[in-house]
């Protein structure tokens, strides 16, 4: 149960910042929900070894009806006082971020789905299938799939004619190589490392 908190605990966290860009080395900028994304990836392999296949597609849908309930939230509910809260502080990047995303919720909230549907079934079954190889294997080969595919669906979907489509290339290379080097570090945790092969056998 606590891999599967951390898990939906990272996925909403990212959401709430994924229209939060920051200035990074190399690739320009990169949002702060892509740096937080990078875990998720890792931490839906760990809470598979926990519960298998058939409890990780099940927290994927609590995971996508809780991600509905924020983005809506956020539109429609917290997302003004919260933004002048943020002000207040002088955080006038994540007011800002609040801002986008309350004004572009649905589109990100589709981009978030479909993301998080086709990029985690993606990484599941390639994780399931390799469950008898060693952790690093499993970990770095489903992520190397589920990486590109879940960066190029959400930024596309989301993004896609709001940003010029040399800054959304970017953008998105940026967030591929920032996410699979994210997700590796994560997996390096050396308990990570011993744990057995996933039991579930279908």
């Amino acid at each position: 149960m606590k891999a599967a908190l951390i898990y939906i605990a990272a996925v909403l966290l990212g959401n709430l910042t994924a229209t939060a860009f920051i200035p990074f080395p190399v690739f320009g900028q990169v949002a702060v929900g892509t740096l937080i994304f990078g875990i998720t990836f890792t931490q839906r392999d760990r809470m598979h070894n926990a519960g298998g296949r058939r409890f990780v597609y099940k927290v994927i849908g609590v995971t996508a009806l809780l991600t509905l309930a924020l983005l809506t939230s956020a539109a429609y509910g917290w997302g003004m006082p919260l933004t002048e809260w943020f002000r207040a502080q002088g955080w006038n990047w994540l007011a800002d971020s609040t801002v986008s995303l309350a004004e572009s919720g649905p589109r990100v909230f589709v981009a978030s789905m479909l993301a998080i549907v086709i990029a985690e079934a993606a990484d599941t079954e390639i994780y399931h299938r390799l469950r008898k190889r060693s952790w690093a294997m499993r970990v770095l080969s489903s992520n190397s799939v589920s990486v590109p595919m879940d960066s190029v669906l959400f930024n596309i979907v989301a993004f896609a004619g709001i940003f010029e489509p040399m800054l959304l290339a970017q953008i998105i290379f940026g967030e591929i190589v920032i996410k699979y080097t994210i997700s590796a570090i994560y997996a390096a945790v050396p308990r990570e490392a011993e744990l057995p092969a996933v039991k579930e056998a279908a």
